[in-house]
């Protein structure tokens, strides 16, 4: 009789327990990622729905209160943290953080859904971001398929936003914009909260969620490594947003001062704040400063 006792091959328990591998191939997730429908948030006016295009992965559109149903708002492109590996645009977390941006700052967003490591391994994650970033794009002349959009996104005032390893692929669809383009769409500014990025040393779960990865020396894990490369950012401007007690805190200053050297030739602000860890802004989004962070945030936004 074959029995199950399979040996863990890998665990990974960051900062919090996220999955196990066994030496059978089985993977067991340790945490799991909640989600809330859609809702009309009665406090702030904001609304929200889910969409299902043939062309990517679902997404979460959030509209504020509209007073002026013919005016043209930021849009913001929005890309959730967690590892690569867990969380959602559906969670209470992201539901309730991208319904306060968009109340706060008076923008329309789109929370971008993409596949999860380890059972999608890296780069699949970057793929499913660009596939939902060109959807976005193809409401640029009005026809697209979501009204929303249609109707009210500003394609002159496009924002790619994200934290931790969203604010990595932020950074990523931003080079790759620069690369291959989107035809009626102005990239004005990247938001980087948090921004996870390598530094000089191993990171096993990076090793293991991206095997064709060359760590290190890869630019989309450590940007810095190929500085003149960043000259190609497709915006104008960049707001990198550290925190003093965040382990990632060093790598986010370390980016900054690459996109400084690098030739490229747009502006790039850092905002540090003091006494708090990694994405405090989401744990405790009450606190007063994460109600500061919102006020930079919005001015970004709204420069």
């Amino acid at each position: 009789m074959a029995s199950n006792t399979a040996e863990i091959a890998h665990e990974f328990l960051p900062s919090f327990p996220m999955f196990r591998v066994y030496t059978d191939g089985r993977i067991e997730r340790l945490r799991q990622t909640e989600t809330i429908p859609p809702s009309n948030d009665p406090q702030t006016g904001v609304q929200s729905k889910d969409t299902s295009p043939e062309s990517c992965l679902s997404t979460r559109l959030f509209l504020p209160k509209i007073t002026n149903p013919t005016a043209k708002i930021p849009l913001v492109i929005y890309i959730h943290g967690g590892a690569f590996c867990i969380e959602s645009p559906f969670s209470p977390t992201y539901h309730n953080y991208l319904t306060s941006l968009v109340n706060k700052a008076n923008v329309i967003a789109v929370s971008v859904q993409y596949r999860k490591a380890p059972e999608h391994l890296l780069p699949i994650a970057y793929d499913d971001a660009w596939a939902a970033i060109k959807w976005v794009a193809s409401h640029a002349n009005r026809d697209g398929p979501e009204p929303w959009i249609n109707d009210h996104a500003d394609f002159e005032r496009v924002f790619f936003a994200g934290d931790s390893a969203g604010a990595n692929i932020a950074h990523n669809m931003t080079m790759k914009a620069g690369v291959d383009g989107l035809i009626g769409v102005k990239i004005v500014g990247m938001l980087l909260l948090n921004p996870f990025f390598m530094n000089n040393e191993p990171d096993e779960l990076i090793e293991f969620i991206f095997p064709s990865s060359n760590g290190v020396d890869d630019p989309r894990m450590k940007p810095a490594s190929a500085i003149k490369e960043l000259a190609g950012l497709a915006c104008s401007r960049v707001m990198v947003c550290v925190s003093e007690k965040d382990f990632l805190r060093d790598r986010g200053l370390a980016y900054y001062e690459a996109v400084q050297k690098s030739g490229w030739d747009g502006v790039i602000d850092i905002y540090e704040t003091p006494g708090e860890g990694h994405v405090f802004h989401l744990s405790s989004p009450s606190c007063q400063k994460a109600v500061d962070l919102m006020n930079q945030i919005s001015s970004f936004l709204n420069y």
